[in-house]
């Protein structure tokens, strides 16, 4: 069901090419929001880009790597010379990795998952937060893990980025609590049916766990009714449907 909870709004997805980044995207942009979605290839946002103007919404297409971080000031550029501001930032894009024990992580690999899952994060932070002040109510949310809070044997790699990256958006919450209409949530989406989902567990039946459409919703939700820095919420594996 379309409305104009969200119209005139602009948000930026990243890692939307699929799974939670698509279905945040779709369900915002079934609000009335202008989406930006990026992801490193072209492929899966050009799908997600029609499925939007498919169902009446409006969506436009950034293809770029995250680990460059020239491109995400180039992105930052474009969108505050289009839009001049940006009301919603959802930080969703993240690697995996190997599942090993701490003692066992490859060097290079652990380089390359902390350049995605932490530097980045921060470089989107500092390139975009001019554009969230300029918004009347500049949201962020970040998704997370569980894993972040309660370590688990093998997950210390991705874990370990995403401890960070939450203590890094917590912090940032806090420094814009007093300063500007900035505010910061933190999400962790439970299991929910995902390619990373079943790489992390490949013997999980698929269908005993929830659709990202799901979690599309609860966002899409957070966007329309707001929330104070720094909002923790941690989603099910089995949810209603909205």
């Amino acid at each position: 069901m379309n409305s104009e909870e969200l119209a005139g709004q602009t948000a930026l997805v990243t890692g939307a090419s699929r799974g939670i980044g698509a279905a945040i995207a779709e369900s915002l942009a079934r609000r009335g929001a202008h989406v930006v979605i990026t992801a490193r290839t072209a492929g899966g946002l050009e799908e997600l880009e029609d499925r939007i103007h498919d169902a009446g919404g409006s969506a436009t297409i950034a293809p770029l790597d995250l680990t460059d971080g020239d491109s995400i000031a180039r992105l930052a550029s474009a969108i505050a010379e289009r839009w001049q501001q940006l009301d919603m930032l959802v930080l969703n894009a993240a690697m995996l990795g190997t599942l090993t024990p701490v003692g066992a992580i490859d060097s290079k690999e652990f380089n390359k998952l902390l350049t995605l899952n932490l530097v980045a994060q921060q470089a989107l932070i500092a390139n975009f937060d001019p554009l969230l002040r300029r918004a009347p109510a500049g949201r962020l949310v970040a998704l997370s893990t569980s894993v972040a809070r309660t370590p688990r044997a093998y997950w210390g790699a991705y874990a370990a980025s995403k401890a960070a990256f939450e203590v890094l958006v917590s912090s940032y919450g806090a420094e814009m609590r007093n300063i500007s209409n900035v505010r910061t949530a933190i999400l962790d989406p439970g299991g929910t049916r995902t390619q990373m989902r079943a790489r992390a567990y490949p013997g999980e039946d698929p269908q005993s766990i929830k659709d990202p459409a799901l979690v599309g919703e609860f966002v899409a939700r957070m966007m329309v009714d707001g929330f104070d820095s720094t909002a923790y919420h941690a989603l099910p594996k089995v949810m209603a449907e909205a």
